[in-house]
């Protein structure tokens, strides 16, 4: 009973050790780990921190002012430079500062939501191309795993026939070349064997990059090559396509930014109207309160109150930059004409997307009987090659050449299943269903 335990637990550990990953699985685990959504996640996170400033720049600044300004003295009270106060002066307040027309023009604030619609759309994008890569890889390991059994298989009948040609031999019915003929076919499946086996880590390697935190390729897939999915109609993949296609989102999302890139361009031609508020010290003294002095008569007289505050006012009109503001709105709106243009292409390269995914997966699925059909065939067709050549018939050139026949029917029906399956999932990512 301990044995049979212990034996359990190992069983347990490596199963542990070793999960079984499905294509869902796969996805997740890339959107999760791969490092083009990381990537992009950081864009648009970086573009959302733009638009918090946009915001922030619309609204009332507050600063302190920490000055003093030392001239140097020559008896007089402003000292040497006579556009200053006097020889100390300090200045310790509260600066407000409001652009006024900023509150009615949004240009910054909306040209920013587009930025970050244009990035958020980017992830997704980004998205796509690795589910692509995903499925891609993931199937290729599962074909990879079939061409191995595939070349077990035909390892086996090699082995069969190498025994079979002996036995013949023995008895006196085949010459020693049908041996060696055997026998260097029996050393080619021994290698086949190995390739597919090699096959399979190398695609292994090639999707673990992509679904674990640190490499790992020990990892199994799940097999459903066999599993059929619905081809729709051409007209409703399309409209779904486009109604799902993030390049589309963010080639719309760089039109209403370059429209807004136009829009800030121009209120270079209107003026500058702001308000400035000032609180504290401007003193020759850094004190709230200056102590008696005496005046010309000889009296003492109290200063009056040194903290307190001001305001001003500035309209700033533009009237001539020798044509920088002009060159700066044509060279957004050529920005929004090629907006304009990318959205085009954008749509022209999911309808075409579309149309060669459900080509492909139409050409696929028509293909899948043919292929099952000519396995089968080769099959059968190795079968009786083999009793011919035991009645003496058939030559072990046509059992080497039935075995070979069998071999990459094999194959190409499940290189044919792979392909329908890898269609048919690209299909649905084209359309929003994955």
């Amino acid at each position: 009973m301990r044995r049979v335990l212990l034996a359990s637990l190992c069983a347990g550990a490596i199963f542990a050790e070793t999960p079984t990953i499905t294509l869902e699985d796969a996805l997740k685990r890339a959107r999760q780990f791969g490092g083009q959504i990381q990537s992009a996640n950081l864009t648009a996170l970086a573009a959302r921190e733009d638009r918090v400033q946009a915001r922030a720049g619309a609204l009332p600044q507050v600063n302190a002012l920490n000055q003093f300004i030392y001239t140097e003295g020559n008896g007089t009270p402003s000292g040497v430079f006579i556009a200053n106060d006097g020889v100390h002066v300090y200045n310790e307040q509260a600066v407000v500062h409001q652009e006024l027309l900023s509150l009615v023009r949004r240009g910054e604030i909306q040209r920013a939501m587009a930025a970050e619609a244009i990035a958020r759309a980017k992830i997704d994008v980004a998205s796509r191309g690795l589910t692509a890569i995903v499925i891609q890889d993931y199937f290729a390991i599962v074909a990879a795993q079939r061409k191995y059994a595939n070349a077990q298989l035909s390892l086996k009948e090699a082995e069969r026939f190498f025994d079979l040609s002996g036995k013949q031999e023995k008895g006196g019915e085949v010459a020693h070349a049908d041996v060696i003929k055997a026998q260097i076919d029996l050393q080619q499946r021994q290698r086949d064997v190995k390739e597919a086996d090699l096959a399979i880590e190398k695609a292994r390697i090639a999707l673990g990059v992509l679904i674990f935190p640190n490499f790992s390729s020990d990892f199994a897939v799940v097999d459903d090559l066999q599993q059929m999915a619905d081809l729709p109609a051409a007209d409703e993949a399309k409209a779904q396509a486009a109604a799902a296609s993030p390049d589309l989102k963010a080639a719309n999302a760089g039109i209403v930014a370059a429209g807004w890139d136009v829009a800030v361009a121009r209120y270079q031609f209107l003026p500058s109207f702001s308000l400035d508020f000032f609180y504290g010290i401007d003193a020759n003294q850094f004190a709230a309160h200056s102590g008696e002095f005496s005046d010309a008569s000889g009296r003492n007289s109290q200063t009056p109150n040194r903290l307190g505050y001001s305001a001003q006012i500035t309209l700033n009109i533009p009237v001539w930059n020798w044509g920088a503001t002009r060159s700066k709105i044509k060279q957004a709106e050529f920005r929004r004409d090629q907006a304009k243009l990318d959205l085009s292409l954008a749509q022209k390269t999911v309808d075409s997307n579309v149309a060669a995914a459900h080509a492909e997966l139409r050409a696929a699925r028509a293909q899948l009987d043919s292929l099952k059909s000519s396995a089968d065939l080769a099959a059968e067709s190795l079968r009786l090659t083999v009793l011919r050549y035991q009645a003496g018939e058939a030559t072990a050139l046509e059992v080497v050449d039935a075995q070979n026949t069998a071999m990459l029917a094999r194959n190409a029906n499940d290189d044919g299943l792979a392909r329908y399956r890898v269609a048919a999932e690209n299909l649905k990512m084209l359309t929003g269903k994955l």
